[in-house]
């Protein structure tokens, strides 16, 4: 029997040297398949970053109370890991609660909070390898970021796979987004599904709303058969 957790989830991202934990910004991923959080459940649909639900104090105390205890643990284990944690944690009405740690970037958190760091990320995860994060402090870019994942028919469940997608060019055009390559291959000069999450269309913009209405109108320029995504992503914090 386990604790029923009830409240919105949400990630937090940590670069580790070994003894240092600095955090990225908070994101929020839309797991389900369809709008309203209906459907089955998927890698991910979408994401959005910062998340006004999580305080800078959260952060804190996720990084104080969770995320340095595991390093103490490694340490006493011999242990040395460097890169990225992810934290899953669910909002409660009794405190944060940890749901999941994966030793990797989120998908599709990372294409969301990487667009807003001004600091080479080059610089970043160099300075992991060699206990050096106490001289690197990651500086973010005060907006907002918004993805929307471009998936297959029927993912995810089965899908079809080789269906050109037409109008990359024109997407990457609006202001503020980068598109971001998943589930796809070039095939005769053409590139083409070959996954179940084809796309991830990201984009920043000055508030929540910009970031939304610039990554839909990028979203909207892309097509191919069966093309499918959700169209809420972002709802909870539109103005």
């Amino acid at each position: 029997i386990e604790e029923l957790l009830e409240g919105e989830e949400a990630t937090l991202m940590f670069f580790l040297d070994g003894e240092t934990a600095h955090p990225m910004v908070p994101s929020q991923d839309h797991k389900r398949a369809l709008d309203g959080d209906a459907g089955p459940n998927t890698g991910g649909m979408g994401c959005y970053a910062p998340v006004p639900k999580v305080s800078d104090s959260l952060v804190e105390a996720v990084r104080t109370g969770t995320v340095e205890p595991i390093l103490e643990a490694f340490d006493l284990r011999g242990i040395h890991y460097s890169g990225v944690l992810y934290v899953g944690i669910m909002l409660t009405a009794a405190g944060y609660r940890v749901l999941e740690f994966n030793v990797r970037f989120g998908d599709p958190e990372a294409q969301t909070v990487l667009p807003l760091l001004e600091t080479d990320l080059v610089d970043i995860m160099t300075a992991t390898i060699d206990k050096g994060l106490y001289r690197v402090k990651p500086q973010w870019r005060p907006e907002k970021s918004m993805t929307v994942v471009l998936a297959s028919g029927g993912y995810p469940g089965s899908y079809e796979t080789g269906k050109v997608i037409e109008g990359l060019e024109d997407a990457a055009k609006v202001p503020g987004v980068v598109v971001f390559h998943a589930g796809t291959a070039l095939r005769d000069g053409k590139i083409v599904t070959a996954g179940g999450r084809v796309l991830n269309v990201s984009a920043t913009g000055a508030t929540y709303d910009e970031a939304i209405q610039r990554a839909y109108e990028a979203a909207g320029k892309i097509h191919f058969e069966g093309m499918h995504y959700r169209r809420d992503i972002g709802k909870r914090v539109a103005g």
